[in-house]
Formats: structure tokens, C-alpha cells, sequence
């Protein structure tokens, strides 16, 4: 899931400078399970809003916001509102931005209220653990599920650092070192041979933005 931060509420008032009657969108899946953006931080946004003179005139919480077909939907089904605000302000990850700023066309103005953080695992309900960089190039199969380009700071493809202590990260003595991390699971599994191996440089192009999937079976199944 993606991880969000609330933005400064000065900032919000600076990018709805001269504009009145607003729209709002939450997420009830990811920006829920942060407490940044579920009906409950809707509402309370919309409170804090009209308490600086603004209008809100409608609000909705689609179950995915970065799902852009649903936005439509809501988009058409609140086509009477959202025909007369002034801007929307998006509680949700800047996916969920995207896919309500292209539903609302160019004419119309769009706002974050988050910023997108990281995308983490999710130890329970409320603990989040960053365990992916999307980086396009995986190499999990190597370190044993434990990903050395998000959990080492430096992102260090052959092993530790000079600076690794006690098998601590010198970056932050409260971590484990990725390396160590990595070395125990394979040695465990009977698979250190697999650190003999030199690990080449990521390739970046992999990661080359913006990036496009289609899943064509599963498209025709549809149609």
C-alpha cells in the first residue's frame, strides 16, 4: 500500500487561494488505513476549510482513488455538483490525484492534500514497513526476499558498508544492517553461495517514467 503524510494546512490555504466552493475526494483504501484520507479525515478537512470561509459543496470517498474508471464514475454520477466548484482537493495518494485531475479535465483545478511517502508492508493494522522501491529490476530472488535497495540507505548491491557496527546500520543504529539481515536468511536456507556472486549495477532503464502496463488477456476477457 502507498504511504501518505498530511501536507501543511497552510499550504492547502495557499493553493486554494481565491477560490471558494470546493470539492472533496478521500481514499478509502490506502490514505484510510493512514488516517489521512477516509471519510473521517474528509469531513474533518471540510470542517477546517469552511472555517476559513470556504464552501464545500460535496465530498466523496471512492473505495480506490488511483482507480481511474471508478473516478469517472463518481465523476458522473456528482456531475451537478462538481460542475460548479471552483477546485477539488485530493485526499489521496498522487495516483489518486492523477486519476481525479484527469477525470475533471483541464479547466478544472486539482490539489493534493497528502504527499505519497513510500510503498509499504503492512505488519498489522497501522504498522507500516517501507519494503519495495519499485525499482524495475528485482533482485529478491538473490537476498532472500529482503530488498537491499530499500532497506539499505545507500542501496548497496554487494554487501555492507565500512560503517556497518555490531550489525547495526551506521545510518540509523536502530536498524539492522540490510547485509547481515540478508546473510543470516541464507545461510539459513543453504544458499550462500549465492553472495559469491557480483551483483551488476541496477538498470535504470527499467525505471525509465512514466511507465505503461496493459494486460491484454484479462482486456479481452472483459470486452
Amino acid at each position: 500500500m502507498i504511504i501518505t503524510k498530511k501536507k501543511d494546512f497552510s499550504k492547502i490555504l495557499e493553493y486554494l487561494n481565491g477560490r471558494e466552493k470546493i470539492y472533496l475526494f478521500g481514499c478509502n483504501s490506502c490514505a484510510e488505513q493512514c488516517e489521512t484520507g477516509g471519510e473521517r479525515e474528509v469531513k474533518a478537512m471540510a470542517d477546517l476549510l469552511e472555517k476559513q470561509g470556504k464552501k464545500v459543496i460535496g465530498f466523496s470517498v471512492p473505495d480506490e482513488t488511483c482507480y481511474s474508471m471508478l473516478i469517472k464514475k463518481h465523476f458522473r454520477e456528482d456531475k451537478d455538483v462538481l460542475e460548479k466548484v471552483d477546485a477539488i482537493l485530493v485526499l489521496a495518494c498522487g495516483a489518486g490525484v492523477k486519476a481525479v485531475a484527469d477525470a475533471a479535465g483541464d479547466g478544472m483545478a486539482v490539489f493534493p492534500a497528502l504527499d505519497s511517502l513510500y510503498l509499504a508492508n503492512v505488519t498489522r493494522y497501522g504498522h507500516f514497513f517501507e519494503g519495495c522501491s519499485l525499482c524495475g529490476d528485482c533482485v529478491l530472488a538473490e537476498t532472500g526476499g529482503i530488498c537491499p535497495h530499500t532497506q539499505c540507505p545507500k542501496s548497496l548491491l554487494n554487501g555492507p558498508c565500512g560503517g556497518m557496527v555490531n550489525a547495526k546500520c551506521e545510518v540509523n543504529l536502530e536498524n539492522e544492517c540490510a547485509w547481515i539481515m540478508i546473510y543470516r536468511r541464507l545461510k539459513a536456507q543453504e544458499r550462500l553461495d549465492v553472495l559469491k556472486r557480483i551483483a551488476p549495477p541496477k538498470d535504470h532503464s527499467n525505471g525509465v517514467k512514466p511507465r505503461t502496463v496493459i494486460v491484454e488477456s484479462r482486456n479481452k476477457k472483459q470486452s
